[in-house]
């Protein structure tokens, strides 16, 4: 089937959505080929194929913590030296927001990679992981509460 497969662009989106919502090495892997075959199946009623296949990652890192009561062992540690972290400011910033992200609950976190980082509006995430418009504000809220007091921000 000619067009049913992901472009190099969307492929790359759709991993760093799933590592975003938890997902490392292979498991990343696998869960990337469950996005393929998802679309295979229903490639005929996809419309917007790169914000589905987003949705489907969500949905496939969501499917995979619940199926896990080891969470904790979904995650790998960042292994970087403590010197490297104060070297780089930026590094720095991106190991303290990828350890909140990581200790967000999957139903936040999955909202949060949603909103801001494939850019979904509110009611596209609400119609993406089958729940109300103010159940997505609602995690949002909660999120962004959860990362200031993680971040160390009182704003």
């Amino acid at each position: 089937m000619e067009g049913v497969t992901l472009t190099a662009a969307e492929v790359t989106r759709v991993r760093a959505v799933l590592y975003l919502n938890g997902l490392r090495g292979p498991d990343l892997d696998d869960a990337m080929q469950d996005v393929n075959l998802r679309l295979l199946e229903n490639a005929t009623h996809v419309e917007h194929r790169g914000a589905w296949s987003c949705a489907v990652a969500t949905r496939v890192a969501l499917d995979r913590h619940r199926s896990s009561r080891r969470r904790g062992a979904a995650f790998e540690r960042l292994r970087l030296h403590r010197n490297e972290l104060h070297d780089d400011p930026d590094l720095a910033l991106k190991h303290s927001v990828r350890a909140a992200l990581r200790r967000l609950d999957p139903d936040l976190r999955a909202t949060v990679v949603l909103r801001y980082y494939a850019d979904l509006q509110v009611g596209e995430i609400a119609d993406l992981l089958h729940v109300a418009e103010g159940t997505v504000k609602s995690r949002l809220h909660r999120a962004a509460a959860i990362l200031r007091h993680e971040l160390g921000s009182d704003r």
